[in-house]
């Protein structure tokens, strides 16, 4: 790849419609979760469990690209429901929302440095970033709460009884839930692998080389647009439903300098 040399446009010179997330879409983003969950609460009922795993996939998917931009403050939420909106979708994969919050911050503000705990994976080689999985959320949890006070800390310790809680109930009292809280546990390790060290592997030294895109019809509609993470970096507020769209303005731009997305399905 090429060195990129020229600074990436304005968003305002890509079209200010980027930034728009309606009521409707916003509704939607939030809910899709809570459908998944239902859909799967309806599975382990009716004993279809071939269908739970694909259904755990959509729900990793949908409360992914919620959250993120509920942390980019991109889906038009005020303060206290953003607040709440970390806790509950967070709740849904048996996470914090709020280290979520603090580290992916921090990921964009200081990428690559060592005071990065999530772009930390990009450094492992493949395997570390596998074998990293079990302890990749803790440690994010850790570097959060070692750097939060009052409040914060206080949703941060409650998001963190959540997972116990789950595995607990499902324990006591259905086997469902157990089977959902063991498959959002082990599915969260593939984090360090599939969000940080695959997007950002073999980084450069500028914002045009430190991670990379994906471009085709299949993949990037199946991850809810999550795989132009390139673009992502460039412009962090522009919401995911929109990425697409500023994938394609900012075309020109990248192939003139250099860029080259990775083909996918």
């Amino acid at each position: 790849m090429k060195a990129a040399t020229r600074t990436p446009p304005r968003l305002s010179e890509l079209g200010s419609d980027l930034l728009v997330t309606t009521r409707r879409r916003r509704i939607l983003a939030l809910s899709l979760p809570y459908l998944g969950i239902a859909l799967f609460a309806g599975a382990a009922t009716a004993g279809w469990w071939w269908a739970t795993p694909p259904i755990a996939f959509g729900i990793f998917v949908a409360v992914v690209t919620a959250t993120h931009d509920v942390v980019h403050r991109s889906l038009g939420l005020g303060r206290a429901a953003t607040e709440w909106a970390l806790f509950l979708l967070g709740a849904v994969l048996l996470e914090s929302g709020h280290a979520y919050r603090a580290t992916h911050l921090q990921h964009h503000r200081t990428f690559p440095s060592e005071d990065d705990p999530e772009g930390h994976p990009a450094d492992l080689s493949m395997l570390g970033a596998v074998l990293y999985g079990p302890v990749f959320l803790v440690r994010l949890w850790w570097w959060g709460y070692r750097r939060s006070s009052g409040r914060q800390r206080a949703w941060l310790l409650a998001e963190a009884a959540v997972p116990f809680a789950a595995v607990a109930a499902g324990a006591l009292f259905w086997r469902g839930l157990l089977v959902y809280a063991t498959m959002m546990i082990v599915g969260s390790w593939v984090y360090p692998l599939l969000t940080v060290h695959l997007p950002h592997r073999h980084y450069g030294e500028d914002p045009l080389t430190q991670t990379h895109t994906l471009r085709g019809r299949v993949i990037p509609a199946l991850f809810l647009e999550l795989t132009y993470h390139l673009e992502h970096h460039l412009y962090p507020q522009v919401p995911s439903h929109n990425l697409a769209r500023l994938a394609r303005r900012l075309a020109p731009f990248l192939d003139e300098a250099g860029v080259s997305p990775r083909r996918v399905i």
